[in-house]
């Protein structure tokens, strides 16, 4: 029985083609500068965003600490939706690593930060506060898109007091995809970009940081300082330049595969489906069931994580097929059980 995996865009596997790309990879001493393929890569990926430079990193979490830290020093502050991954899911990094003051804002429905909260957190010049020197948002967030109105007031409210504009764009290109915009458009609006390869797009790990010369200069340090520097790491690399080169327009399937999963999952009185915009996908499921609906997933090769709130992500290797599957085991699970 194949094991459908929905816990996350994460768990995709490289594919043969990938994998032949990586095991051919020119290699050389990323720290020193001198492997070709990680330079490639970082080129490639600042031109699609339309940014002076690039810095391949292990992780989205160390990409997006090392650019926090290039915008911010010690005691500076940074303005945050709080279900943003940099503020939420990164292990308090920014405070704990970078002595920067987290300032939270709850975010809206739709994954915005309001415009009036952002402007109300903006500190004065004043000693008795932390200097706000960034805003950081991330797209998608949840799945959904920020919407490119939004983005444009943000920006304009940014520059109006001086701050910089950080991007979390983990799943950038499912942004791309959906509102069928180029990633340089998207990004036009931020000073810095975090974009994720190890995602839906499914390289085995990295995420590349891009924005201008200097502060990728001064993230670099903080890369080495954090213990991102990688030696050959050409051969991650190569998956990294694989995926953007042949996994970007196949993202359009995911969204796909995620609205069929969402109207066959409706059909199930039990369920509330949230329709996804992009790949994924929440489901909210009655307390009662959760344990039970836990272990007969799987028992049936399902693999999520089951709660109130369920989190369904599509991807790379889950199919039209594996979607009716999943459906037919939720619908076999609630035939038996009262409504």
């Amino acid at each position: 029985m194949k094991r459908i995996d929905l816990r996350s865009d994460t768990v995709t596997r490289p594919t043969a083609a990938m994998r032949a790309a990586m095991a051919s990879a020119e290699v050389g001493d990323d720290v020193f500068g001198d492997d070709p393929t990680v330079n490639a890569l970082q080129e490639k990926m600042a031109d699609m965003v339309g940014m002076e430079a690039g810095l391949f990193l292990p992780s989205g979490t160390q990409s997006n600490l090392c650019a926090l830290m290039a915008h911010c020093a010690r005691g500076d502050e940074y303005i945050v939706g709080q279900n943003a991954h940099t503020y939420k899911y990164e292990g308090g990094g920014a405070a704990v690593l970078g002595s920067i003051q987290p300032q939270p804002i709850e975010n809206a429905l739709d994954g915005t930060i309001p415009l009036e909260k952002i402007r109300a957190a903006v500190k004065p010049d004043d000693s008795h506060f932390a200097i706000t020197r960034l805003i950081a948002l991330e797209n998608t967030i949840g799945g959904m898109v920020i919407p490119e109105s939004y983005m444009a007031e943000v920006s304009a409210l940014a520059k109006a007091h001086s701050l910089g504009m950080h991007l979390d764009g983990a799943r950038l290109f499912n942004a791309a995809v959906k509102t069928q915009r180029s990633a340089k458009k998207i990004c036009g609006y931020f000073d810095s970009v975090s974009v994720c390869l190890s995602k839906g797009l499914g390289a085995p790990a990295g995420s590349v940081l891009c924005g201008r010369k200097p502060l990728i200069k001064r993230a670099q340090r903080h890369r080495k300082m954090l213990g991102g520097g990688m030696r050959q790491a050409g051969i991650l690399a190569a998956a990294g330049i694989y995926a953007l080169d042949h996994h970007v327009d196949r993202l359009q399937e995911d969204h796909e595969n995620a609205m069929r999963l969402a109207g066959g999952l409706a059909g199930i009185n039990t369920l509330t489906v949230h329709m996804p915009q992009t790949n994924i996908l929440f489901v909210d499921v009655r307390s009662a069931d959760v344990a039970a609906l836990q272990a007969y997933l799987e028992r049936n090769g399902i693999i999520t994580i089951v709660g109130p709130r369920t989190r369904l992500v599509t991807h790379l290797d889950v199919d039209t097929a594996d979607v009716q599957r999943v459906v037919d085991v939720f619908a076999a699970f609630y035939a038996g059980r009262v409504s």
